[in-house]
């Protein structure tokens, strides 16, 4: 995390959903400004330590922009937000107390298996982007 132009999205790597919402951050991000690593990897498990997360239960996708790391639904809008365009209003949400939104948030992420499935193991990028994970 030395770099001070970090967009790093760790995710749960064997979750359809999580899978999904990398993706969707691909395909929206055309200049690359985003890197991610799946939270079962050496590197997001690294990643997870050095922020003090835990290394376990992965229910929360992590972003770290700029030395600092935000997670559950702060890390969703924050992503919204430097993704730009008309994901931007989406940022707008962050005035809801965060409370409130990790509620929904929480809702979801203890039921994504049920609702969106699990792979039995974790993606592997296309060659188009695998320069964008983290080995």
């Amino acid at each position: 995390m030395d770099n001070n132009e970090t967009n790093i999205v760790l995710f749960d790597g064997i979750c359809n959903l999580c899978n999904k919402t990398v993706q969707f951050i691909i395909h929206r991000d055309p200049k690359s400004k985003f890197r991610f690593a799946s939270l079962q990897s050496e590197v997001g498990q690294s990643l997870m330590r050095q922020i003090g997360l835990p290394t376990e239960n992965h229910n929360s996708l992590v972003y770290i922009r700029d030395n600092r790391f935000y997670i559950k639904s702060t890390a969703v809008l924050r992503i919204f937000r430097r993704i730009g365009g008309g994901w931007l209003l989406l940022f707008g949400l962050i005035i809801i107390p965060r409370f409130l939104r990790d509620l929904g948030y929480d809702f979801i992420a203890k039921r994504r298996y049920r609702y969106f499935g699990k792979r039995e193991s974790c993606m592997i990028p296309s060659q188009e982007y695998r320069g964008r994970f983290l080995e």
